[in-house]
């Protein structure tokens, strides 16, 4: 008797998914000539540039998605530019890889077309690494090349000379700093309260 029930019960379920299927169905299912499987979507747009989409990605504080970005435009433009560096540089900042961050952003900063923000993150990176005598000497040159207009690179610059400053004479303080994201791929860096 329960099995029967059991069956009957089964059916009926079947039977009431199949009807609400088959409610849901407009009955037209063709699809029209160059659409593949999504509505509205202009196959033949340019793509975002993947450098673009880095960057918004490092905003959105998804650095691991922002690399793979970065090394996807790296291989459509078949190289590897200063822009793509300093991206890859400043999303390992973000992860916190401090050597792989300096490296890219050094190879960043010699070749042409480097940007003020990228001896910044350079900065930022050699104050992360306890190199705070370069890093100085970094956030100088970078105030140099934005002639003075940045606030995060002055900002850093001040925490810099403070910093080198107070080194030299007073013991050594276990302050906690914290970097803090200015713009698509500037950082600053902040003592924590």
């Amino acid at each position: 008797m329960i099995t029967r029930v059991r069956r009957a019960a089964q059916a009926a379920a079947v039977l009431a998914t199949s009807l609400g299927l088959a409610a849901c169905s407009t009955g037209d299912t063709s699809v029209s000539e160059g659409q593949i499987d999504a509505p509205g979507v202009d196959l033949t747009a340019d793509a975002v540039d993947g450098v673009d989409v880095g960057h918004r990605l490092i905003a959105a504080g998804e650095y691991e998605l922002a690399i793979k970005s970065f090394n996807r435009a790296a291989l459509e433009r078949g190289k590897i530019d200063v822009e793509i560096l300093a991206g890859l540089g400043s999303a390992n900042l973000g992860l916190g890889r401090l050597g792989q961050a300096e490296r890219q952003l050094r190879r960043a900063i010699s070749m042409e077309g480097a940007q003020p923000e990228d001896w910044n993150n350079l900065g930022v990176v050699l104050m992360e690494a306890g190199k705070t005598v370069e890093a100085e000497q970094i956030f100088k040159r970078a105030f140099a090349l934005d002639n003075g207009e940045s606030v995060a690179i002055r900002d850093n610059l001040r925490l810099a000379l403070a910093k080198s400053q107070n080194s030299a004479t007073t013991p050594l303080q276990t302050d906690d700093y914290k970097l803090v994201r200015r713009g698509s791929t500037d950082f600053l860096i902040r003592p924590t309260p």
